[in-house]
């Protein structure tokens, strides 16, 4: 396989410039060698040549002179005592002899630009130029066998350094460019079967070892000319054939109204097409002016809307801030309002601490945390009772709903369960001792301060321990009634906030009189409303000791925009 590989696949007399594919240069060398002709170039380098050359040679006997003990080789160890910036410009200038920037170009025989010119290789003493495709020339070039190529080299500017006529069957077959002394500006060709030269003699390739094949007989042969001439015969033929078809046609005229009647049939055939396409393209363009119209109004009425929804919203931004101040406001009066109230439950339930640990009292009555072991059933019952009052009106007043409700009847209190799961159907527990079972009063007192613990977690407080009824409680009421601003007064409720339809703040208790009086006009009152031919007249009202013109359309809840605050649950039971 390797002595194959290293024999040409072409014939000399096959290389044709379509095969040639790449071009190297090795051995760049600026000057012209030493030891060589101006026209070595014109030398005959034909493989007899060659071969002649390669035969040994008489050498001359050498004089006394040549006997002389040659000279020592010079050796780079001579620059060990110069400076590094001599060293540094000795390496460049060596370098710079050596190498160029280089490019080639190929000339064909009758063509005065050339065929093909390649890239430049900066710097290089042996380029390697790409690889190229001369196979979309016409025959006229890829066909040839011989061509000009020019090397140009840049010192200052380009200029050619090597032009060689190169005949592609007087090259000599490398093979690689492995293991081959090439010469200075030696011209490598790549073809398509491997590398030729110009410069390099090779040895003449070894014969192939083959089994000799029998040739053909006298008579294949015969048949093969008779055969030969038959075909130029036909060939013959053909042409006088094609010469009589060319006179005919040439001596009669050509009538071109067929093909004159087809492309009048074509070109209606694109009328009709065109008329087509302008239709639809004036349906699209009804269609388009339709949506475009229909858009318009759209955007018409989607900007019309904006604005009004922009008005509206600039609007409603001046409510929202009046709403955010009445809120803040209603939020402070409700919370004065809470302080107040819980100030006032303090004063009509007061909690006191006693000189033991921990026990308090409420309207005097003391009562024990969770441990009822010595005290009294009825004063227990009692105490019990005004916290049950005093819890469930805070429910109300904090606005926070109580997990377990409960039924204040002042000592027979009671507290209902409807969320824990019990095993008894009784759901409703005693706050009071006299009558019932022990265990069920523990509880209810548990649901109670289960309640009371309620109400401390809706104001962010936390309870220690539960079992501490009124100590837990009045916690509660001093954390609801603290403020640094003024308790706000106390608007008129009743009938009396509905007649006179302004805030009045409530002062001492009034007499007796004033009392009858405003009991009075109460009764008034409640009789007029429920006689209602007397609604659209002022009515004769005989109130304690003289008459009073009373107007009823003059009645403040008549309006719709009068508000009280009533503190209902202070004065009169709530029924649920």
């Amino acid at each position: 396989m390797a002595s194959e590989l290293s024999r040409p696949l072409l014939l000399p007399q096959n290389r044709k410039l379509r095969h040639l594919q790449g071009i190297y240069l090795r051995n760049l060398t600026l000057s012209r060698p030493r030891g060589k002709t101006i026209d070595d170039a014109a030398l005959n380098k034909t493989p007899q040549k060659l071969e002649a050359l390669r035969e040994p040679q008489l050498h001359h006997a050498q004089s006394s002179g040549d006997l002389r003990p040659p000279k020592l080789r010079r050796r780079s160890t001579n620059w060990s005592g110069a400076s590094p910036d001599l060293r540094q410009k000795k390496l460049e200038d060596v370098i710079d002899s050596r190498t160029a920037d280089s490019f080639f170009t190929l000339h064909a025989k009758g063509q005065g630009d050339p065929i093909y010119i390649s890239e430049v290789v900066e710097r290089a003493m042996n380029p390697t130029f790409r690889f190229f495709d001369l196979s979309g020339f016409g025959p006229a070039t890829t066909r040839l066998d011989t061509f000009t190529i020019r090397l140009w080299v840049k010192r200052q500017d380009f200029v050619p350094l090597i032009e060689e006529e190169v005949s592609l069957q007087s090259l000599q077959f490398v093979g690689t460019l492995e293991n081959h002394p090439f010469p200075p500006n030696c011209i490598l060709f790549h073809l398509i079967d491997g590398i030729y030269t110009i410069d390099l003699a090779s040895k003449p390739p070894k014969p192939k070892h083959a089994p000799s094949l029998p040739t053909s007989s006298y008579s294949a042969l015969m048949r093969l000319s008779n055969l030969d001439e038959s075909i130029q015969d036909a060939l013959a033929t053909r042409e006088e054939l094609a010469a009589q078809i060319n006179e005919i046609l040439l001596s009669n005229p050509v009538d071109e109204s067929p093909q004159a009647e087809e492309e009048v049939a074509l070109a209606s055939r694109y009328v009709v097409s065109e008329r087509k396409l302008l239709k639809n393209s004036i349906r699209r363009r009804a269609e388009l002016k339709t949506s475009i119209s229909s858009r318009t109004e759209a955007i018409k009425t989607g900007k019309e809307l904006q604005l009004k929804y922009l008005e509206d919203i600039n609007n409603a931004q001046d409510k929202l801030s009046n709403c955010k101040t009445l809120l803040q406001t209603t939020t402070s009066e409700i919370h004065g309002q809470r302080r107040r109230i819980c100030e006032e439950l303090l004063a009509i339930y007061p909690i006191e601490a006693t000189t033991h640990t921990l026990l308090f009292t409420i309207c005097g009555l003391p009562l024990p945390n969770s441990i009822f072991e010595d005290a009294d059933e009825d004063i227990v019952s009692a105490a019990l009772g005004y916290v049950a009052r005093l819890v469930d009106m805070l429910q109300y007043y904090l606005s926070v709903p109580l997990p377990y409700p409960i039924t204040s009847y002042g000592s027979r209190s009671i507290i209902q369960d409807s969320i824990s799961i019990l095993q008894d159907n009784q759901r409703i527990f005693p706050l009071y001792m006299k009558g019932t079972v022990r265990f069920r009063f523990d509880y209810g007192v548990f649901l109670l301060n289960k309640n009371i613990e309620r109400l401390a977690e809706s104001q962010g407080l936390k309870v220690m321990d539960i079992r501490q009824t009124l100590p837990n409680l009045k916690y509660v009421l001093y954390v609801c009634s603290a403020g640094s601003s003024e308790l706000p007064a106390r608007k008129a409720g009743g009938i009396r906030g509905l007649i006179t339809g302004r805030e009045v703040e409530i002062g001492s208790r009034r007499g007796s009189a004033d009392s009858g009086i405003v009991g009075a006009q109460s009764e008034a009152v409640r009789k007029a409303l429920e006689n209602g031919s007397a609604e659209a007249k002022g009515v004769k009202l005989d109130v304690g000791k003289g008459n009073r013109e009373f107007n009823m359309a003059s009645l403040p809840f008549r309006d719709t925009h009068v508000q009280s605050l009533r503190t209902s649950g202070l004065r009169e039971n709530i029924k649920r």
